[in-house]
């Protein structure tokens, strides 16, 4: 499951501002997390198309 761009224009308020020198949009990052949810892997296990598994682990924590 895969949340699209029009999708994520709706609920895009109540993601967090993006700050700095950032390579991953938040949409991104939404569904590299929706993707771990769904399949239950581990961080590592993360596929590349969603990039690096430890960026999209570090900006879940803040």
């Amino acid at each position: 499951m895969e949340i699209t761009p029009a999708q994520f224009a709706q609920i895009e308020h109540c993601s967090p501002t993006q700050r700095g020198n950032v390579s991953l949009s938040n949409l991104d990052v939404l569904n590299a997390l929706l993707y771990v949810a769904e399949h239950g892997c581990k961080w590592r296990s993360l596929p590349r198309r969603f990039g690096n598994w430890h960026t999209i682990y570090t900006r879940m924590n803040r």
